[in-house]
């Protein structure tokens, strides 16, 4: 993989929008944490590997929504931004040289009916990827936001759905609308540099990591439950919002920065045709990570089985079970244990 040009992050790879026919042993959908951490396996499998993803920047949902968030739960990272872990991963998949296919969708799936025949993947820009084996990473496909009721016509405008830096709201007011875990996130991160931080949520129970609940609620951030925006206003961009609780009581804050941390509504686009077997908007695996289709594995947020966890941790370890015992089927001569990558020669 050619390392990037001056003033390039890893994770910024030069999109190529030409249609391409690639053949590689495996071909992963999805570029974020466990897709990268799957190149890299494939690499130290000895394979050739592409990878697929719908945005233009590797990181999937780390790179678009949460860059410069302080990441706690990876393993031998006691706090590690965003941005930071997808740069390393990146590094560490460049062993592999993978051939990176952005800002392409996966539209459509074909499994040869021969045993040793593979599996073809139709893009959305006309290129066609064949490969031995598939591992779908993708997240939980295509994302959604949830619109804010009150903030018709004010996207682009002062409001927005997450937030890739936060340098631009320093001296702001801004209020953040939500309970979870992206809307505490964001507010524990903005409140030491903005003027003013306001959470809202509609309910006094949220949904967000606790350690961070209670550092948002003892800090200087204006934490307002059993409300919601019913209103924006401002001259062309927002300055002021109105917020109104469930007893009827209406206030206004100063704002020129409203964050819908509202949630997405996740859409599996055109693998809901694939014939997978599906669980609402999740994939359907076994304990090696295999899907019901032949060739065809998933490993990340966008599986379920009994007992999943969706962390970043368990991704990790989802695709490396899924690569090594694909291994098989690539190779009916290979073994899925590796062996460890820490042995010497």
């Amino acid at each position: 993989m050619a390392r990037p040009g001056k003033g390039r992050t890893l994770a910024q790879q030069t999109v190529d929008h030409e249609p391409r026919e690639v053949e590689v042993d495996l071909l992963i959908v999805g570029a974020g944490p466990a897709g990268l951490f799957g190149a890299y396996y494939a690499g130290f499998r000895g394979w050739t590997v592409a990878v697929v993803d719908s945005l233009p920047e590797l990181g999937g949902q780390v790179s678009a929504l949460y860059p410069e968030k302080a990441i706690l739960d990876v393993a031998g990272f006691p706090n590690v931004k965003g941005r930071v872990l997808i740069e390393q991963l990146v590094e560490q998949a460049a062993s592999a040289r993978p051939t990176y296919l952005l800002d392409r969708t996966a539209t459509g799936l074909t499994i040869d009916a021969a045993s040793e025949g593979g599996v073809t993947m139709e893009l959305d820009d006309g290129s066609t990827v064949r490969a031995k084996v598939v591992i779908i990473t993708a997240g939980i496909g295509k994302f959604t936001p949830r619109p804010l009721p009150a903030g018709d016509g004010w996207e682009g405008r002062g409001l927005v759905f997450f937030v890739p830096s936060f340098a631009e709201y320093a001296g702001r007011d801004v209020v953040i609308v939500g309970g979870g875990d992206s809307a505490f996130d964001w507010a524990h991160s903005l409140q030491p540099i903005a003027s003013s931080v306001t959470l809202v949520h509609r309910r006094d129970r949220f949904r967000a990591h606790q350690a961070t609940v209670d550092a948002v609620l003892a800090s200087d951030v204006e934490v307002i439950t059993n409300a919601q925006v019913t209103a924006l206003t401002g001259d062309g961009i927002v300055e002021k919002v109105e917020i109104t609780t469930n007893d009827g009581e209406v206030l206004v804050r100063p704002a020129q920065g409203v964050v819908a941390a509202l949630g997405f509504v996740a859409d599996l686009g055109a693998m809901k045709d694939w014939g997978l077997d599906l669980d609402k908007r999740h994939i359907l695996v076994d304990t090696a990570m295999r899907t019901n289709l032949p060739r065809v594995f998933a490993a990340g947020d966008i599986t379920e089985y009994e007992g999943k966890v969706r962390l970043i941790a368990v991704g990790f370890g989802e695709v490396a079970t899924a690569v090594n015992n694909a291994a098989v089927v690539i190779d009916p001569h290979a073994h899925v244990f590796p062996g460890h990558s820490s042995e010497g020669s």
